[in-house]
């Protein structure tokens, strides 16, 4: 009998996948626990409609994340810190106080664990950090701490 899966079954196959299994296994346990639907023209075509779908929304993401990155890649983002005696920071600028800082100077909304800071700052300067976009997909930006 011919199934779709609509769950992964360890040993069997993945969710999506369309296979022919023995007719007990699909009756008795596949169907009753709703892992699997027979592979009807009905059944079929909502599955290709899923896929579809899916891969609209890949391939959307991909696009955003490819202008997110025409956007960013290579800039400066200034962020002000206030500091104590010898110039070092209040506690350090976070990937929290970038995004919030890409968000108003760019206009980028960028999710702070996207942010790869190449190391901690707790001083003024110039710093580089990595923003992961998409798998595959980073741009790299210049952070400068100034006193504010």
């Amino acid at each position: 009998m011919k199934v779709i899966f609509l769950q992964d079954v360890k040993g069997t196959a993945k969710k999506g996948e369309m296979k022919n299994v023995a007719d007990g296994y699909a009756r008795n346990m596949l169907l009753p626990k709703k892992l699997a639907v027979e592979a009807t023209a009905e059944n079929l075509n909502h599955l290709r409609g899923q896929q579809s779908s899916a891969q609209f929304r890949i391939d959307t993401e991909k696009a955003n994340a490819q202008e997110t990155k025409q956007k960013l890649d290579g800039k400066t983002v200034t962020i002000q810190a206030k500091a104590g005696t010898g110039g070092r920071l209040f506690g350090s600028v976070t990937a929290a106080q970038v995004a919030q800082a890409i968000e108003a100077q760019y206009g980028c909304k960028i999710d702070k664990k996207k942010i790869s800071l190449k190391s901690e700052i707790k001083a003024f300067g110039t710093f580089s950090a990595e923003v992961r976009l998409y798998a595959g997909i980073a741009a790299s930006v210049t952070i400068e701490v100034t006193e504010g």
